[in-house]
């Protein structure tokens, strides 16, 4: 994968471990911005504007979720991947409510933090531009690459995550998805704990189709999800 331009905002307030981090990725090819704690990190945010965010979720000043949610308020597509020495359930959970796309638990290898970080930056270069211009949802017109529903002369604008699992059911309609599939395909990653983030997507998601008579997601017990499209 090509890593040149790429920019990588690290907010870790352990120098040391900040350090290796930072050299180990720009062997890589990667350019980095490292910040030691999570005010450094916000202003450098907005004044660089990285591919991809790494957070320690402890940090002096702003923690790494407080971080998370100002990012997600300006940025809804930019990769977050949090740094923790922690894996209890509600901070994973805290997390993911706060816009984190995945958790890597400390102590970890580069070679899976290098792994990780490339999933999620494919997936934002690839997923996209593979989509057709337009979808006709029952009497919706959704526009992937534009990330809107048109209803009527109604424009809703969805974020990115929106678009991409709407995307995503838009190109399998009528066909049984398997949670794993949409996991891996969408996060990134099949995990219990993203696996409710999606849960919490899709029922966003059923909102906005709540007027179409003719269109539904069916939850397929010990499956996953269908959206079911009246055919003409």
């Amino acid at each position: 994968m090509i890593t040149k331009n790429i920019k990588v905002l690290l907010a870790e307030d352990d120098l040391q471990m900040g350090f290796i981090i930072k050299d180990n990725l720009e062997e890589e090819g990667y350019e980095v911005i490292n910040c030691p704690d999570g005010e450094t990190a916000w202003d450098q945010f907005q004044r660089k504007m990285p591919d991809i965010c790494l957070l320690d979720v402890n940090m002096p000043g702003r923690d790494g979720f407080s971080l998370a949610k100002k990012i997600r308020q300006r940025n809804d597509v930019v990769p977050i991947l949090f740094l923790t020495a922690k894996s209890m359930e509600e901070d994973k959970l805290k997390g993911f409510e706060t816009g984190a796309d995945d958790f890597i638990t400390k102590p970890f290898s580069m070679k899976e933090l290098l792994s990780r970080m490339n999933v999620f930056l494919r997936r934002n270069k690839l997923l996209m531009p593979t989509a057709k211009p337009e979808y006709t949802i029952g009497s919706l017109h959704f526009f992937p690459l534009e990330n809107r529903i048109m209803k009527g002369e109604e424009e809703i604008i969805l974020t990115q995550k929106e678009t991409n699992l709407l995307h995503f059911f838009c190109e399998h309609a009528n066909k049984v998805l398997r949670r794993e599939d949409i996991l891996n395909h969408v996060w990134g990653k099949n995990d219990y704990f993203l696996g409710r983030s999606m849960d919490v997507y899709v029922a966003k998601l059923r909102k906005l189709l709540k007027t179409e008579t003719d269109v539904q997601i069916e939850t397929i017990p010990q499956a996953g999800y269908r959206l079911v499209l009246q055919r003409a």
